[in-house]
């Protein structure tokens, strides 16, 4: 879509047509995996051409048996025999035919079932970055159409191109061995030209499908970033702002759709002329036959026929080869994601994290920590802190002081830039992340749920829980009676991201999510903050029982939430600037002390 502001916005390039060769590599494996069954496919496709190119060799010979003169002794069992035989040869076409596709449809559906899997599965494993980077959108549009490339690239290939390669060898072996070198001469060489134009013409024409590619993403990405912040949307009253947007990336689709429709013309054109000149010089050549008494009638027929058989398909190359191209370029993005790099990748020595005391959880250590988003922005410095096992550690500090960077890090979503973050004295980085982050349990502050049930959403937490468990977690999170008293109960969708739901409901279902999975590692970042001040008290009590089997680290604004905790960090700029216990940090008098002031005074007012 077009910006007013960014006119710059380039179209990329197309990719040179070697890297086609590298997608084709790329997805061979996934249908070798099938060898036995790619090889009979291969076998019939063979055996349905030999097939095909029988029948006017049989039709020829029927015209010819019947074409005798009159009063000649002729049993009619020879052109009753060459009816069966024409008939059961059709047959033999149509069924091998059929039985190569039906070989070869397990081996289409398991290689996009397994790519597309494995681009999911990888897109996971990718790092925060990547994805704060990515518009979901277009992402999900590339997958979709890599997925549909695959299928495009097989079906025509194996059901056009290769049938028609292979029934031009047997349609010129056969001119050879049967007639004058100059049927195969005019049949190979009205061939090159054809496929000369065609593969010249179509990479001419690729610039402008790849064009339209490009538009097409960039509408879904815009619509569907804009559906999903619709609020903000209609906030700021621009509906006809985003309508606008997305209308103007249409207008630009049109344009690149048009040119794309008037060079496809200019294509078919070409192409219809170089087959009809060869057909005028080929029957030429078989009608002069038969005037000279060296071909039969029967010889004219099967020569058009096997001219007519050979150009139909030849008729579609330009598309097939158009979407051959683009089916190419649509896989190549799709394994593009699959290449990218994952940044944060398990060492191949990692093993599983160990929790020593599973009744108490681990102990975390924050080593001398340094970390960046950029190069020259530095979020955290030096920083260093301890989490004894079974020990809440809360910290407080302004926006920006780098609190939930500290949950970022340990759920190892980035990795450090210095220093190290150990638990029960591993190396975070040393053990596989699957292991780490099943240790561990988090209220984010931002609670963004799946639309689908409640029910669905809590057991997220541990997939396959029973719905006594559900309730159990919901009635610790203070969110069962609410749900009860919905029409639907558990079953009641949240919509969109949970958008249903009001912000301490959303955060409520996230607490009974977390309770539910039963870490030994609890990170409460705000957890509390969209809640009223009689839930909050009530959650607050869940928490602290929950929390005494288990390391905590709250990350908090409001001081009141976290007056119990063993040890408050104060941080600012990236660095803990004080740290101890709510009454030492009131009687230090410093930037805890002012803060607490602060809020305090604020509660007075209000009330």
């Amino acid at each position: 879509m077009r910006r007013a502001a960014h006119h710059s916005e380039q179209i990329p390039n197309q990719r040179p047509s070697s890297n086609d060769w590298k997608v084709i590599a790329n997805l061979l494996p996934y249908l070798w995996e099938f060898k036995g069954r790619v090889i009979l496919a291969m076998s019939c496709l063979i055996a349905a051409k030999v097939a095909n190119l029988a029948v006017p060799i049989l039709l020829k010979e029927l015209i010819d048996a019947m074409s005798l003169p009159q009063g000649a002794q002729v049993l009619l069992v020879v052109p009753v025999a060459l009816i069966i035989a024409y008939g059961l040869l059709r047959l033999s076409a149509s069924l091998f035919t059929e039985l190569r596709e039906l070989l070869f449809s397990r081996v289409t559906e398991s290689a996009v079932r397994t790519v597309a899997l494995k681009v999911f599965q990888h897109l996971h494993a990718l790092s925060l970055r990547f994805h704060l980077s990515r518009q979901t959108g277009g992402m999900t549009r590339d997958i979709e159409r890599g997925t549909r490339g695959i299928q495009s690239l097989i079906s025509y290939s194996l059901y056009s191109i290769l049938p028609t390669l292979v029934e031009l060898g047997l349609v010129l072996g056969y001119f050879i061995w049967a007639y004058n070198y100059l049927f195969a001469v005019i049949t190979f060489v009205a061939l090159v030209f054809y496929v000369i134009f065609t593969i010249q013409v179509t990479e001419w024409r690729t610039q402008y499908r790849r064009k339209m590619n490009e538009l097409d993403s960039r509408a879904h990405q815009r619509a569907v970033d804009s559906l999903i912040n619709f609020e903000t949307v209609k906030y700021f009253s621009n509906e006809s702002y985003e309508a606008s947007r997305y209308d103007d990336n249409l207008h630009r689709y049109r344009e690149a759709a048009i040119k794309s429709q008037r060079s496809l013309a200019l294509l078919n054109g070409g192409q219809q002329t170089i087959i009809a000149i060869g057909l005028i010089l080929i029957l030429w050549q078989a009608t002069q036959g038969v005037v000279d008494g060296v071909m039969t009638i029967g010889d004219l027929v099967l020569v058009n026929v096997l001219m007519i058989q050979l150009y139909i398909p030849l008729n579609f190359l330009g598309v097939i080869y158009r979407e051959i191209k683009q089916a190419l370029t649509d896989m190549d993005r799709m394994f593009s994601l699959l290449q990218t790099d994952q940044e944060i990748a398990d060492s191949p020595t990692a093993t599983d994290l160990i929790v020593h005391q599973k009744n108490l959880g681990p102990q975390v250590v924050f080593d001398n920590v340094s970390f960046s988003y950029e190069p020259n922005r530095d979020i955290l410095k030096d920083l260093s802190f301890v989490i004894e096992p079974g020990q809440t550690t809360a910290v407080v500090g302004h926006s920006g002081a780098g609190k939930s960077t500290l949950a970022r890090l340990l759920f190892r979503f980035y990795d450090v830039t210095g220093g190290a973050v150990f638990l029960d004295g591993q190396n975070i980085k040393d053990v596989k992340q699957l292991s780490l982050r099943q240790a561990i349990g988090i209220v984010p502050q931002d609670t963004v749920l799946f639309n689908d049930t409640v029910a669905y959403n809590i057991a997220y937490g541990r997939p396959g829980a029973s719905q006594a468990d559900i309730e159990s977690a919901a009635k610790s999170a203070q969110i069962h009676d609410f749900i009860i008293s919905l029409p639907d109960g558990y079953q009641t969708m949240v919509g969109e991201r949970g958008l249903k739901l009001s912000g301490g409901e959303k955060q409520r279902v996230a607490i009974a999510r977390t309770l539910l999975k039963n870490p030994s590692l609890l990170i409460f970042d705000e957890a509390t903050s969209a809640l009223d001040s009689e839930t909050e008290r009530a959650i607050q009590k869940e928490l602290m029982e929950l929390a005494q089997n288990r390391t905590t680290l709250i990350i908090a604004h409001r001081l009141s939430t976290i007056i119990h905790a063993q040890q408050i960090l104060v941080m600012d700029a990236g660095r803990v600037i004080e740290r101890g216990t709510h009454e030492s940090l009131l009687s230090l008098q410093g930037r805890y002390a002012e803060m607490w002031r602060v809020q305090q005074s604020q509660i007075e007012l209000i009330s």
